[in-house]
Protein backbone atom coordinates (compact mmCIF):
# COMPACT_ATOMS: atom_id res chain seq x y z
CA UNK A 1 0.00 0.00 0.00
CA UNK A 2 2.66 2.75 0.72
CA UNK A 3 4.20 2.07 -2.16
CA UNK A 4 1.76 2.17 -4.49
CA UNK A 5 0.63 5.35 -2.80
CA UNK A 6 3.98 7.48 -3.29
CA UNK A 7 4.19 6.54 -6.45
CA UNK A 8 0.98 7.82 -7.45
CA UNK A 9 1.76 11.00 -5.45
CA UNK A 10 5.35 11.04 -7.73
CA UNK A 11 2.82 10.95 -10.72
CA UNK A 12 0.96 13.66 -9.16
CA UNK A 13 3.98 15.69 -9.19
CA UNK A 14 4.99 14.91 -12.70
CA UNK A 15 1.77 15.83 -14.12
CA UNK A 16 1.86 19.44 -12.30
CA UNK A 17 4.90 20.18 -13.30
CA UNK A 18 3.74 19.00 -17.05
CA UNK A 19 0.68 21.50 -16.39
CA UNK A 20 2.96 24.23 -15.37
CA UNK A 21 4.94 23.75 -18.79
CA UNK A 22 2.01 24.09 -20.92
CA UNK A 23 0.73 26.47 -23.31
CA UNK A 24 -2.70 26.44 -21.94
CA UNK A 25 -3.66 28.93 -19.83
CA UNK A 26 -4.96 26.86 -16.76
CA UNK A 27 -5.91 29.67 -14.67
CA UNK A 28 -8.78 31.18 -16.54
CA UNK A 29 -11.75 31.55 -15.21
CA UNK A 30 -14.73 28.95 -15.22
CA UNK A 31 -17.50 29.47 -17.85
CA UNK A 32 -20.04 28.52 -15.22
CA UNK A 33 -21.28 31.35 -13.44
CA UNK A 34 -22.29 30.13 -10.52
CA UNK A 35 -20.37 31.53 -7.37
CA UNK A 36 -17.74 33.29 -9.21
CA UNK A 37 -17.19 36.97 -8.11
CA UNK A 38 -15.01 40.33 -8.40
CA UNK A 39 -13.96 39.54 -4.66
CA UNK A 40 -12.35 36.16 -4.31
CA UNK A 41 -13.15 34.22 -0.64
CA UNK A 42 -10.39 33.18 1.41
CA UNK A 43 -9.46 30.24 3.43
CA UNK A 44 -6.30 29.61 5.09
CA UNK A 45 -5.45 26.31 6.96
CA UNK A 46 -2.65 26.72 9.47
CA UNK A 47 -1.27 23.52 10.88
CA UNK A 48 0.34 23.24 14.25
CA UNK A 49 4.08 21.52 14.48
CA UNK A 50 4.27 20.57 10.93
CA UNK A 51 7.75 19.54 9.47
CA UNK A 52 8.00 20.43 6.10
CA UNK A 53 8.76 17.29 4.96
CA UNK A 54 5.91 15.48 6.97
CA UNK A 55 4.03 16.10 3.75
CA UNK A 56 4.06 13.50 1.11
CA UNK A 57 4.65 15.65 -2.07
CA UNK A 58 7.63 17.30 -0.03
CA UNK A 59 9.55 13.78 0.14
CA UNK A 60 7.75 11.65 3.01
CA UNK A 61 7.73 8.12 2.32
CA UNK A 62 5.93 7.63 5.31
CA UNK A 63 3.33 10.06 6.10
CA UNK A 64 0.08 9.55 3.51
CA UNK A 65 -1.27 13.23 2.90
CA UNK A 66 -3.32 12.99 -0.53
CA UNK A 67 -5.22 16.11 0.11
CA UNK A 68 -2.62 18.16 1.62
CA UNK A 69 -0.54 17.21 -1.75
CA UNK A 70 -3.79 17.85 -4.14
CA UNK A 71 -3.50 21.60 -2.61
CA UNK A 72 -0.04 22.03 -2.98
CA UNK A 73 -0.26 21.12 -6.71
CA UNK A 74 -3.12 22.77 -7.41
CA UNK A 75 -1.34 26.17 -7.01
CA UNK A 76 1.76 27.94 -6.23
CA UNK A 77 3.78 26.10 -4.21
CA UNK A 78 6.66 28.13 -2.45
CA UNK A 79 10.28 25.85 -2.17
CA UNK A 80 11.43 28.22 0.31
CA UNK A 81 8.88 29.31 2.71
CA UNK A 82 9.38 30.00 6.42
CA UNK A 83 7.53 30.11 9.48
CA UNK A 84 8.43 33.56 11.34
CA UNK A 85 9.80 31.77 14.35
CA UNK A 86 10.86 27.94 15.29
CA UNK A 87 7.67 28.05 17.97
CA UNK A 88 4.38 28.84 17.84
CA UNK A 89 3.13 32.14 19.06
CA UNK A 90 5.10 34.42 17.35
CA UNK A 91 5.10 33.12 13.97
CA UNK A 92 1.20 33.05 14.33
CA UNK A 93 1.24 36.54 15.40
CA UNK A 94 3.32 37.08 12.84
CA UNK A 95 0.45 35.91 10.06
CA UNK A 96 -2.32 37.70 12.10
CA UNK A 97 0.11 41.00 11.76
CA UNK A 98 2.16 41.02 9.08
CA UNK A 99 4.96 42.24 11.41
CA UNK A 100 8.64 39.95 12.21
CA UNK A 101 8.42 38.76 16.19
CA UNK A 102 10.52 41.74 17.22
CA UNK A 103 8.32 44.36 16.13
CA UNK A 104 4.56 42.85 17.41
CA UNK A 105 6.91 41.98 20.44
CA UNK A 106 5.64 37.42 20.59
CA UNK A 107 8.84 36.23 20.68
CA UNK A 108 8.34 33.15 22.41
CA UNK A 109 5.40 30.66 23.24
CA UNK A 110 2.75 32.60 25.23
CA UNK A 111 3.28 30.92 28.32
CA UNK A 112 7.12 30.39 28.57
CA UNK A 113 9.05 31.98 31.20
CA UNK A 114 10.79 34.81 31.24
CA UNK A 115 13.15 37.67 32.63
CA UNK A 116 15.51 37.96 35.47
CA UNK A 117 14.91 35.62 38.40
CA UNK A 118 13.09 32.90 36.04
CA UNK A 119 16.32 30.69 35.73
CA UNK A 120 15.50 27.92 33.33
CA UNK A 121 19.22 26.17 34.62
CA UNK A 122 20.61 28.07 31.39
CA UNK A 123 24.24 30.06 31.18
CA UNK A 124 21.01 33.42 30.23
CA UNK A 125 17.80 34.86 31.24
CA UNK A 126 15.38 35.24 28.41
CA UNK A 127 13.82 38.82 27.79
CA UNK A 128 10.43 39.24 28.90
CA UNK A 129 8.27 39.68 25.63
CA UNK A 130 4.18 39.81 24.87
CA UNK A 131 1.58 38.02 26.24
CA UNK A 132 -1.41 38.46 23.81
CA UNK A 133 -1.26 39.75 20.19
CA UNK A 134 -1.33 43.87 20.49
CA UNK A 135 -4.63 45.36 20.05
CA UNK A 136 -3.79 48.36 18.15
CA UNK A 137 -2.34 46.33 14.78
CA UNK A 138 -4.81 45.48 12.27
CA UNK A 139 -4.99 42.03 11.70
CA UNK A 140 -5.62 40.15 8.45
CA UNK A 141 -9.22 39.77 9.75
CA UNK A 142 -9.70 43.32 10.68
CA UNK A 143 -8.82 44.34 7.38
CA UNK A 144 -11.02 41.52 5.18
CA UNK A 145 -14.00 42.51 7.72
CA UNK A 146 -13.34 45.89 7.23
CA UNK A 147 -13.64 45.17 3.63
CA UNK A 148 -16.99 43.39 3.69
CA UNK A 149 -15.72 39.81 4.72
CA UNK A 150 -17.01 37.44 7.10
CA UNK A 151 -14.41 36.47 8.79
CA UNK A 152 -14.59 33.05 11.00
CA UNK A 153 -11.49 31.35 12.63
CA UNK A 154 -11.63 27.49 14.20
CA UNK A 155 -9.32 25.52 15.99
CA UNK A 156 -5.85 26.73 18.05
CA UNK A 157 -5.20 30.57 18.76
CA UNK A 158 -2.50 30.92 21.56
CA UNK A 159 -2.31 34.32 21.08
CA UNK A 160 -3.11 35.58 24.24
CA UNK A 161 -6.21 34.96 27.27
CA UNK A 162 -9.60 36.31 27.79
CA UNK A 163 -9.65 40.29 25.91
CA UNK A 164 -7.34 38.82 23.16
CA UNK A 165 -9.05 36.07 21.91
CA UNK A 166 -10.27 35.78 18.00
CA UNK A 167 -13.45 38.01 18.45
CA UNK A 168 -11.10 40.44 19.85
CA UNK A 169 -9.14 40.57 16.86
CA UNK A 170 -11.54 40.64 13.89
CA UNK A 171 -13.12 37.39 13.57
CA UNK A 172 -16.50 37.63 13.99
CA UNK A 173 -17.06 33.62 14.83
CA UNK A 174 -15.08 31.47 17.06
CA UNK A 175 -14.72 28.14 17.49
CA UNK A 176 -12.18 26.78 19.87
CA UNK A 177 -9.84 29.27 19.80
CA UNK A 178 -8.28 30.87 23.39
CA UNK A 179 -5.52 31.03 25.05
CA UNK A 180 -4.00 27.28 25.49
CA UNK A 181 -1.48 26.28 22.81
CA UNK A 182 -2.63 22.70 22.63
CA UNK A 183 -5.69 20.84 23.24
CA UNK A 184 -6.84 20.48 26.68
CA UNK A 185 -8.80 17.42 26.59
CA UNK A 186 -6.71 15.54 23.75
CA UNK A 187 -7.82 14.50 20.43
CA UNK A 188 -11.00 13.13 21.10
CA UNK A 189 -14.30 14.49 22.36
CA UNK A 190 -14.93 15.39 25.47
CA UNK A 191 -12.43 18.39 24.49
CA UNK A 192 -12.60 20.77 27.60
CA UNK A 193 -12.56 23.58 25.58
CA UNK A 194 -14.92 27.04 26.61
CA UNK A 195 -15.31 27.71 23.00
CA UNK A 196 -15.84 24.26 21.79
CA UNK A 197 -18.61 22.34 22.17
CA UNK A 198 -18.28 18.77 22.84
CA UNK A 199 -19.08 15.85 20.28
CA UNK A 200 -20.39 13.08 21.04
CA UNK A 201 -17.64 10.82 22.95
CA UNK A 202 -14.59 9.84 20.96
CA UNK A 203 -15.34 12.06 18.03
CA UNK A 204 -12.01 13.74 16.40
CA UNK A 205 -11.12 17.17 17.18
CA UNK A 206 -9.44 18.05 13.45
CA UNK A 207 -12.91 16.45 12.18
CA UNK A 208 -15.00 18.81 14.33
CA UNK A 209 -12.92 21.92 13.16
CA UNK A 210 -13.52 20.64 9.61
CA UNK A 211 -17.09 19.96 10.20
CA UNK A 212 -17.66 23.60 12.15
CA UNK A 213 -15.23 25.06 9.06
CA UNK A 214 -17.30 23.49 6.28
CA UNK A 215 -20.61 24.46 7.73
CA UNK A 216 -19.58 27.94 7.74
CA UNK A 217 -18.52 27.79 4.52
CA UNK A 218 -22.36 26.37 3.13
CA UNK A 219 -24.11 29.38 5.43
CA UNK A 220 -22.17 32.08 4.26
CA UNK A 221 -21.00 30.95 0.34
CA UNK A 222 -23.56 33.55 -1.11
CA UNK A 223 -20.92 36.45 0.17
CA UNK A 224 -17.14 36.96 0.20
CA UNK A 225 -16.12 35.21 3.63
CA UNK A 226 -12.16 35.01 5.27
CA UNK A 227 -11.81 32.05 6.97
CA UNK A 228 -9.05 31.00 9.11
CA UNK A 229 -8.93 26.92 9.71
CA UNK A 230 -6.04 26.80 12.55
CA UNK A 231 -5.91 22.60 13.82
CA UNK A 232 -4.38 22.02 16.81
CA UNK A 233 -3.01 19.11 15.20
CA UNK A 234 -0.10 17.99 15.13
CA UNK A 235 1.15 19.45 18.22
CA UNK A 236 1.10 16.75 21.40
CA UNK A 237 -0.28 14.97 22.81
CA UNK A 238 0.35 12.27 20.49
CA UNK A 239 -3.16 10.60 20.05
CA UNK A 240 -4.49 8.54 17.20
CA UNK A 241 -7.13 6.01 16.91
CA UNK A 242 -6.01 2.19 17.13
CA UNK A 243 -7.20 1.46 13.35
CA UNK A 244 -4.88 4.29 12.59
CA UNK A 245 -1.81 3.14 14.55
CA UNK A 246 -2.59 -0.87 13.48
CA UNK A 247 -2.42 0.94 9.69
CA UNK A 248 1.20 2.61 10.24
CA UNK A 249 2.48 0.24 12.38
CA UNK A 250 2.15 -2.34 8.99
CA UNK A 251 3.56 0.15 6.97
CA UNK A 252 6.80 0.58 9.29
CA UNK A 253 7.26 -2.72 9.67
CA UNK A 254 7.71 -3.67 6.22
CA UNK A 255 11.41 -2.25 6.00
CA UNK A 256 14.28 -2.93 7.73
CA UNK A 257 14.22 -1.63 11.61
CA UNK A 258 16.51 1.35 12.12
CA UNK A 259 19.57 0.37 14.50
CA UNK A 260 18.94 3.94 16.17
CA UNK A 261 16.30 6.35 15.72
CA UNK A 262 18.07 9.13 17.81
CA UNK A 263 21.21 11.09 17.82
CA UNK A 264 21.96 14.01 19.73
CA UNK A 265 22.59 16.93 17.61
CA UNK A 266 24.60 19.35 20.60
CA UNK A 267 21.53 19.70 23.20
CA UNK A 268 19.34 17.08 22.64
CA UNK A 269 18.52 13.62 21.15
CA UNK A 270 17.00 14.38 17.64
CA UNK A 271 14.66 12.17 15.54
CA UNK A 272 16.11 10.37 12.31
CA UNK A 273 13.68 8.12 10.93
CA UNK A 274 9.96 8.82 9.93
CA UNK A 275 8.15 5.92 11.53
CA UNK A 276 6.30 6.70 14.69
CA UNK A 277 2.52 4.67 13.89
CA UNK A 278 0.66 7.43 16.27
CA UNK A 279 2.31 10.65 14.93
CA UNK A 280 1.12 9.68 11.44
CA UNK A 281 -2.00 8.56 12.21
CA UNK A 282 -2.71 12.22 13.44
CA UNK A 283 -1.31 13.51 10.25
CA UNK A 284 -3.68 10.97 8.25
CA UNK A 285 -6.34 12.60 10.42
CA UNK A 286 -5.94 16.28 9.70
CA UNK A 287 -5.10 15.40 5.89
CA UNK A 288 -8.55 13.70 5.77
CA UNK A 289 -9.89 17.21 7.70
CA UNK A 290 -8.28 19.21 5.29
CA UNK A 291 -10.12 16.91 2.36
CA UNK A 292 -13.46 17.19 4.22
CA UNK A 293 -12.76 21.08 3.64
CA UNK A 294 -11.85 21.30 -0.14
CA UNK A 295 -14.57 19.01 -0.53
CA UNK A 296 -16.93 21.81 1.20
CA UNK A 297 -15.71 24.14 -1.63
CA UNK A 298 -16.72 21.99 -4.40
CA UNK A 299 -19.67 21.02 -3.75
CA UNK A 300 -20.71 24.84 -3.04
CA UNK A 301 -19.01 25.55 -6.67
CA UNK A 302 -16.20 28.20 -4.48
CA UNK A 303 -13.03 25.94 -5.17
CA UNK A 304 -12.11 28.00 -8.60
CA UNK A 305 -12.84 31.65 -6.76
CA UNK A 306 -11.27 30.74 -3.31
CA UNK A 307 -7.78 31.42 -2.55
CA UNK A 308 -6.68 28.60 -0.58
CA UNK A 309 -3.59 28.60 2.03
CA UNK A 310 -1.58 25.72 3.50
CA UNK A 311 0.94 26.63 6.06
CA UNK A 312 2.76 25.87 9.29
CA UNK A 313 3.53 27.63 12.13
CA UNK A 314 6.94 26.02 12.93
CA UNK A 315 9.02 22.85 12.41
CA UNK A 316 8.14 19.40 13.51
CA UNK A 317 8.90 18.13 16.43
CA UNK A 318 12.19 15.84 16.70
CA UNK A 319 13.28 16.22 19.44
CA UNK A 320 11.26 17.82 22.56
CA UNK A 321 7.66 17.09 23.47
CA UNK A 322 6.77 13.89 21.68
CA UNK A 323 9.81 13.49 19.66
CA UNK A 324 7.36 12.64 16.92
CA UNK A 325 9.24 12.99 13.62
CA UNK A 326 12.43 13.67 11.86
CA UNK A 327 12.83 16.65 9.56
CA UNK A 328 15.87 15.16 7.54
CA UNK A 329 17.30 16.06 5.26
CA UNK A 330 17.35 19.30 7.24
CA UNK A 331 18.66 19.78 10.42
CA UNK A 332 17.04 20.10 13.77
CA UNK A 333 13.37 20.78 14.24
CA UNK A 334 10.76 23.01 16.00
CA UNK A 335 12.37 25.30 18.53
CA UNK A 336 16.07 25.04 16.66
CA UNK A 337 17.39 27.50 14.86
CA UNK A 338 18.35 25.67 12.17
CA UNK A 339 16.16 24.96 8.43
CA UNK A 340 14.04 22.00 10.39
CA UNK A 341 13.09 24.24 12.88
CA UNK A 342 11.81 27.01 10.62
CA UNK A 343 11.43 25.69 6.94
CA UNK A 344 7.56 24.98 6.26
CA UNK A 345 5.19 23.79 3.77
CA UNK A 346 3.80 27.34 1.87
CA UNK A 347 1.46 26.61 -0.61
CA UNK A 348 -1.26 28.95 -2.07
CA UNK A 349 -3.96 27.67 -4.60
CA UNK A 350 -6.01 30.33 -6.71
CA UNK A 351 -7.07 28.71 -9.94
CA UNK A 352 -8.30 32.15 -12.02
CA UNK A 353 -4.78 33.67 -10.65
CA UNK A 354 -2.37 31.01 -10.06
CA UNK A 355 -1.56 27.98 -12.81
CA UNK A 356 -1.53 24.37 -11.17
CA UNK A 357 1.80 23.48 -10.50
CA UNK A 358 3.53 26.77 -10.08
CA UNK A 359 6.61 26.50 -8.31
CA UNK A 360 8.19 29.60 -6.64
CA UNK A 361 12.16 29.70 -5.04
CA UNK A 362 11.33 33.25 -3.95
CA UNK A 363 12.15 32.87 0.24
CA UNK A 364 8.70 33.74 1.71
CA UNK A 365 7.79 33.90 5.53
CA UNK A 366 4.40 33.69 7.07
CA UNK A 367 4.69 38.07 6.77
CA UNK A 368 3.96 37.85 3.63
CA UNK A 369 0.34 36.21 3.53
CA UNK A 370 -1.01 39.22 4.75
CA UNK A 371 -0.23 41.40 1.94
CA UNK A 372 0.06 38.71 -0.54
CA UNK A 373 -4.07 37.68 0.52
CA UNK A 374 -5.18 41.73 0.24
CA UNK A 375 -3.36 42.06 -3.27
CA UNK A 376 -5.35 38.89 -4.58
CA UNK A 377 -8.50 40.01 -3.25
CA UNK A 378 -8.08 43.33 -4.90
CA UNK A 379 -8.11 45.61 -1.84
CA UNK A 380 -5.89 48.10 -1.31
CA UNK A 381 -2.56 46.95 0.68
CA UNK A 382 -1.75 48.95 4.48
CA UNK A 383 1.91 49.02 4.10
CA UNK A 384 2.20 50.81 7.77
CA UNK A 385 0.91 47.69 9.13
CA UNK A 386 2.36 44.76 7.24
CA UNK A 387 5.62 46.23 6.98
CA UNK A 388 7.56 43.14 7.17
CA UNK A 389 5.73 41.76 4.87
CA UNK A 390 5.50 41.44 0.59
CA UNK A 391 2.39 40.38 -1.48
CA UNK A 392 3.76 37.52 -3.25
CA UNK A 393 1.49 37.74 -6.45
CA UNK A 394 4.13 38.73 -8.73
CA UNK A 395 6.03 35.40 -8.58
CA UNK A 396 3.62 33.15 -8.26
CA UNK A 397 2.39 34.87 -11.87
CA UNK A 398 5.96 34.42 -13.84
CA UNK A 399 7.20 37.75 -12.53
CA UNK A 400 10.11 38.74 -10.18
CA UNK A 401 10.86 40.55 -6.81
CA UNK A 402 13.75 42.12 -5.62
CA UNK A 403 16.31 40.09 -3.69
CA UNK A 404 15.71 40.79 0.09
CA UNK A 405 16.95 39.64 3.59
CA UNK A 406 14.85 37.36 5.80
CA UNK A 407 15.49 37.67 9.49
CA UNK A 408 14.49 35.66 12.76
CA UNK A 409 15.30 36.52 16.15
CA UNK A 410 14.57 34.09 18.92
CA UNK A 411 16.28 35.31 22.33
CA UNK A 412 14.77 32.58 24.95
CA UNK A 413 15.90 28.77 24.72
CA UNK A 414 13.81 25.97 23.05
CA UNK A 415 12.20 23.11 25.05
CA UNK A 416 13.11 21.06 22.23
CA UNK A 417 16.96 21.72 22.43
CA UNK A 418 17.03 25.51 20.30
CA UNK A 419 19.71 28.24 21.64
CA UNK A 420 19.08 31.98 22.44
CA UNK A 421 20.20 33.52 18.91
CA UNK A 422 18.85 35.46 15.28
CA UNK A 423 19.26 34.89 12.18
CA UNK A 424 19.33 36.53 8.74
CA UNK A 425 19.30 34.69 5.90
CA UNK A 426 20.23 36.66 2.69
CA UNK A 427 20.32 34.85 -0.97
CA UNK A 428 22.05 30.99 -0.69
CA UNK A 429 23.43 32.42 2.71
CA UNK A 430 22.30 32.20 6.54
CA UNK A 431 24.21 33.24 8.91
CA UNK A 432 23.29 32.06 12.71
CA UNK A 433 24.32 34.44 15.76
CA UNK A 434 24.63 32.74 19.02
CA UNK A 435 23.95 34.84 22.13
CA UNK A 436 25.83 31.97 24.68
CA UNK A 437 29.18 33.03 23.63
CA UNK A 438 28.84 35.09 20.61
CA UNK A 439 29.42 33.11 18.02
CA UNK A 440 28.32 32.85 14.20
CA UNK A 441 27.71 30.26 11.79
CA UNK A 442 27.28 30.57 8.29
CA UNK A 443 25.74 28.26 5.76
CA UNK A 444 25.18 28.44 1.88
CA UNK A 445 21.83 26.72 1.97
CA UNK A 446 22.22 25.86 -1.70
CA UNK A 447 24.94 23.75 -1.49
CA UNK A 448 24.23 22.33 2.15
CA UNK A 449 20.71 22.99 2.89
CA UNK A 450 21.28 20.32 5.93
CA UNK A 451 23.57 22.85 7.46
CA UNK A 452 26.33 20.45 7.86
CA UNK A 453 29.56 22.18 7.14
CA UNK A 454 29.77 26.11 8.70
CA UNK A 455 31.50 28.45 6.72
CA UNK A 456 31.92 30.91 9.23
CA UNK A 457 35.63 30.48 9.18
CA UNK A 458 36.31 29.99 5.80
CA UNK A 459 34.44 32.87 4.55
CA UNK A 460 35.08 35.73 7.20
CA UNK A 461 34.39 38.48 4.82
CA UNK A 462 31.12 37.24 3.68
CA UNK A 463 30.16 36.07 7.84
CA UNK A 464 31.12 40.04 8.81
CA UNK A 465 28.99 41.44 6.17
CA UNK A 466 25.67 39.46 6.82
CA UNK A 467 26.76 39.47 10.75
CA UNK A 468 26.84 43.63 10.15
CA UNK A 469 23.72 43.60 8.66
CA UNK A 470 21.72 41.56 11.11
CA UNK A 471 22.83 43.79 13.80
CA UNK A 472 21.57 46.84 12.32
CA UNK A 473 18.47 45.20 11.89
CA UNK A 474 18.32 44.27 15.44
CA UNK A 475 18.93 47.43 16.41
CA UNK A 476 16.45 49.14 14.09
CA UNK A 477 13.73 46.63 15.26
CA UNK A 478 14.39 47.44 19.18
CA UNK A 479 15.00 43.87 19.55
CA UNK A 480 15.46 42.42 23.25
CA UNK A 481 18.25 40.66 24.34
CA UNK A 482 18.85 37.77 26.86
CA UNK A 483 21.25 38.39 29.65
CA UNK A 484 23.81 36.67 32.10
CA UNK A 485 21.96 34.44 34.38
CA UNK A 486 24.53 34.68 37.68
CA UNK A 487 22.85 31.17 39.03
CA UNK A 488 23.99 29.63 36.03
CA UNK A 489 25.80 26.05 37.36
CA UNK A 490 28.20 24.75 34.81
CA UNK A 491 28.37 21.48 36.75
CA UNK A 492 24.87 20.95 36.51
CA UNK A 493 24.88 22.04 32.64
CA UNK A 494 27.32 19.32 32.00
CA UNK A 495 25.29 16.50 34.32
CA UNK A 496 21.86 17.25 32.46
CA UNK A 497 24.09 16.75 29.34
CA UNK A 498 25.23 13.90 29.99
CA UNK A 499 22.25 12.53 30.68
CA UNK A 500 20.39 13.14 27.19
CA UNK A 501 23.32 11.25 25.57
CA UNK A 502 22.99 8.24 27.66
CA UNK A 503 20.26 7.58 29.66
CA UNK A 504 17.50 9.80 28.58
CA UNK A 505 18.28 8.70 25.13
CA UNK A 506 18.40 5.05 25.98
CA UNK A 507 14.74 5.40 27.12
CA UNK A 508 13.61 7.59 24.36
CA UNK A 509 14.61 4.29 21.84
CA UNK A 510 13.23 1.92 24.10
CA UNK A 511 9.47 3.87 23.81
CA UNK A 512 9.57 4.34 20.31
CA UNK A 513 10.74 0.97 19.25
CA UNK A 514 7.80 -0.03 21.46
CA UNK A 515 4.94 1.48 19.68
CA UNK A 516 5.92 -0.86 16.80
CA UNK A 517 5.46 -3.57 19.02
CA UNK A 518 1.80 -5.37 17.68
CA UNK A 519 0.99 -5.86 21.35
CA UNK A 520 1.68 -2.34 22.26
CA UNK A 521 -1.00 -0.40 23.59
CA UNK A 522 -1.12 3.22 25.02
CA UNK A 523 -4.68 3.15 27.54
CA UNK A 524 -7.52 1.56 27.73
CA UNK A 525 -9.93 3.66 25.38
CA UNK A 526 -7.30 4.73 23.05
CA UNK A 527 -7.41 8.15 24.24
CA UNK A 528 -11.03 8.42 24.54
CA UNK A 529 -10.98 7.36 20.93
CA UNK A 530 -12.61 3.85 21.24
CA UNK A 531 -16.29 3.93 22.56
CA UNK A 532 -18.53 1.04 23.26
CA UNK A 533 -21.92 0.69 22.04
CA UNK A 534 -23.79 -0.72 25.08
Amino acid sequence: MSIRYHLAVALLIGLAATMARGTANATKPSTEKTKLSQQPNVLFILADDLGLHDISVEGSTFYQTPNIDELALGGARFTNGYANCQVCSPSRASIQTGKYPPRHGVTDWIGAGAGKGHSLGERLYAPEYALSLPLQDTTIAEAMRDAGYTTFFAGKWHLGGEGSWPTDHGYQINRGGFDRGGPPGGYFSPYHNPLLEDGPDGESLPLRLASETSQFIREHQNKPFFAMLSFYSVHGPIQTSKPLWEKYRAIAGEGTPPSSRFKVDRTMPVRQVQDHPVYAGMMESMDTAVGKVLKTLRDCGLDESTIVVFTGDNGGVSSGDGFSTSNLPLRGGKGRQWEGGIREPFYIRYPEKIKPGTICDYPATGADFYPTILDLCGLPLLPKQHVDGVALTPVMQGEQLPERPLFWHYPHYGNQGGEPSSIIRKGDWKLIHYYEDGHNELYNLADDPGETNDLSLHMPVTAKRLASELKTWLKEINARFPTADPSFDPVKAEAKAIRYQTTFKQRLEKAHAAMLDPNWKPNADWWGSMVTND
